[in-house]
């Protein structure tokens, strides 16, 4: 299996399962929160000098967030704009 399938295996498992804990969501808009979330966490831990530590690390970060924050997400991007405009531009308005 290539890379980009991993990763897209990746993301559609985390996908299913913020789906699953999150009834407000569509799976394509639980697709996007991951593929957003896995992006903040990958370059705000890289800006922060930290080393790259690889897919298994932010994927258990991810999965925390998901059920953390998950059944809540939707809630979210009212009050984070970064994410607001980047899931308005992907034409989710919830």
């Amino acid at each position: 299996m290539k890379g980009d399938d991993i990763m897209q295996d990746i993301h559609q498992r985390l996908a299913e399962k913020l789906y699953e804990k999150n009834n407000y969501l569509t799976i394509d808009e639980a697709r996007t929160w991951i593929e957003l979330l896995w992006e903040d966490f990958e370059s705000t831990r890289a800006k922060a000098g930290y080393d790259y530590k690889g897919k298994q690390v932010t994927e258990q970060i991810v999965t925390q967030w998901i059920n953390y924050y998950g059944p809540n997400l939707h809630e979210f991007k009212a009050s984070n704009p970064k994410y607001k405009d980047w899931l308005k531009k992907k034409g989710y308005e919830h």
